[in-house]
């Protein structure tokens, strides 16, 4: 019983470490642009972004420069090419790790490597030393001190995984165990992740019409049509969570039971011929919208709820010199200009990939806020704040719908335009969010709609200095109990 006991605390701390770090949205940066911009103006768009991770699928040295000092988390990658002569070369492991890490860190954030991509399921004869190459590029980084530091992985083909519904029965290709087994305890010795490439689209195009299109891009489904593992009654609402659990009962399978995954590629195009109709642009932003919201509110999957799923989309730019068919060519998020392809749907998500690079940004109440704070927070930005609240009075454009939330997006938003639309003026508690969704409606116009700075004079920080609410406040929602506690800033702390 006591055994029985500790290996549940053991389990349950293992699940524990893998849910500590925060999921993060990263990108991909492809290459196969006939006008690729410049890695400065790259950078520059990863910054207005606010994109902290980016997966190169190289080592390109001006990119590397450009992104030193930037704070930017970069994933590395040896080209499948190049994966023979270091398998085969201690010394040649070295050298790659030398030039093109050790030279550059720690001012370029390099925080892993990914030896090849895919290589088990489109290389067969270079797979049989993929284990060596992982275990040479880990010893130079050990022989630079920089093991904990840089992880090294291989990211995977999720086509790898068998029978993948229901999640409970995967499991992976039986003939690549010889090689799967010892990679697999290589990543659980070196605390390193499984990578996986997901890529629901094609699931969905290949599925002959199995798999309903809502169920690939996220969309809310109906009790009756969620997809339940007949053995755990698990419901799932989407592929991707589907293939994440797919891979962590492939990998228990094979007795892997602690190895987080990361998916390295996932997105949506948004162009395709005409034998691919469902590649548009309502479907790509259904999907990466959907994807970023699911990331990052660190809801994990059904059968491992609440354990960090980072993700890289795939991925920054079009890519117009791609082969293969249209789609190929069009999974970005962005134009070789920096112009975005869509712009992206992610109220209450944060500023990571709030791609409207118009400047249109917004300030609205979070998904999660409490009724009460945001309640408190009208109050300050309707009092002391300084903001004209009059819209939201009953008969003004604004007041419809009368409900906390409403009220609160364009309290917040007023007073954000008003500070110039600074950040710090985004906050109310952490009650607050920037987004570029315009939450206009009807004929009440937000003041971000009516252009980079809206209309509005200037004010003082100084009007910002309440110390207490001001009993003089428009308290506009009325059928909440106002709370009381001490601004300063803009913030209301309780």
């Amino acid at each position: 019983m006591a055994l029985h006991c500790c290996l549940l605390l053991l389990l349950l701390l293992q699940i524990s470490l893998l849910a500590a770090d925060e999921a993060f949205i990263g990108v991909n940066i492809g290459t196969s642009l006939s006008d690729m911009p410049h890695p400065t103006q790259v950078v520059a768009l990863l910054k207005s972004q606010q994109i902290h991770h980016v997966r190169l699928y190289d080592a390109d040295q001006a990119m590397l420069i450009a992104l030193a000092k930037t704070g930017i988390e970069v994933s590395v990658s040896v080209p499948n090419e190049e994966l023979l002569a270091i398998a085969q070369s201690n010394s040649t492991a070295a050298n790659w790790v030398y030039r093109n890490v050790v030279a550059h860190y720690p001012s370029t954030n390099i925080t892993s490597i990914c030896v090849g991509s895919e290589v088990l399921t489109t290389l067969p004869n270079v797979a049989k030393i993929l284990v060596n190459a992982l275990k040479y590029i880990h010893s130079a980084l050990v022989a630079s001190n920089l093991d904990r530091q840089i992880k090294v992985s291989t990211p995977l083909s999720s086509s790898m995984i068998l029978d993948s519904f229901p999640p409970s029965q995967a499991f992976f290709n039986r003939s690549l165990n010889p090689i799967l087994i010892p990679m697999l305890d290589f990543l659980q010795s070196t605390g390193s992740y499984l990578m996986l490439n997901i890529y629901p689209y094609y699931d969905y195009m290949e599925s002959n019409g199995v798999i309903p299109l809502d169920y690939a891009l996220f969309k809310p489904l109906p009790p009756n049509k969620e997809a339940i593992d007949s053995n755990t009654l698990v419901h799932y609402t989407n592929v991707f969570d589907a293939v994440v659990d797919a891979a962590y009962f492939a990998m228990s399978f094979l007795n892997f039971t602690n190895i987080p995954v990361v998916v390295t590629e996932t997105g949506w195009p948004s162009k395709g011929d005409r034998n691919e109709p469902d590649a548009t642009l309502d479907n790509a932003n259904g999907y990466n919208s959907n994807l970023i919201k699911h990331v990052l509110n660190m809801t994990g999957t059904p059968k491992h709820p609440g354990i960090a799923i980072s993700t890289y989309i795939y991925e920054l730019y079009n890519e117009d010199t791609k082969a293969g068919p249209l789609s190929e060519k069009n999974w970005g998020l962005f134009d070789a200009n920096g112009k975005p392809i869509y712009i992206l749907h992610l109220t209450g998500s944060g500023a990571v990939l709030a791609n409207d690079t118009t400047n249109q940004t917004y300030c609205v109440a979070k998904d999660d806020a409490d009724p009460k704070m945001l309640q408190a927070g009208i109050d300050w930005a309707c009092g002391p704040g300084k903001v004209d609240c009059s819209p939201l009075l009953q008969g003004q454009p604004c007041y419809e719908p009368d409900n906390v939330v409403a009220h609160a997006n364009y309290a917040f938003d007023t007073y954000y335009h008003l500070m110039g639309r600074s950040s710090e003026a985004c906050n109310f508690n952490q009650m607050a969010t920037i987004s570029t969704s315009n939450p206009s409606h009807g004929s009440c116009v937000f003041p971000g709609s009516l252009g980079k700075n809206g209309t509005f004079g200037n004010v003082t920080a100084a009007s910002m200095n309440s110390t207490s609410l001001d009993s003089s406040a428009n308290n506009v929602h009325r059928n909440l109990v106002l709370v009381i506690g001490v601004v300063t800033w803009g913030v209301v702390l309780l």
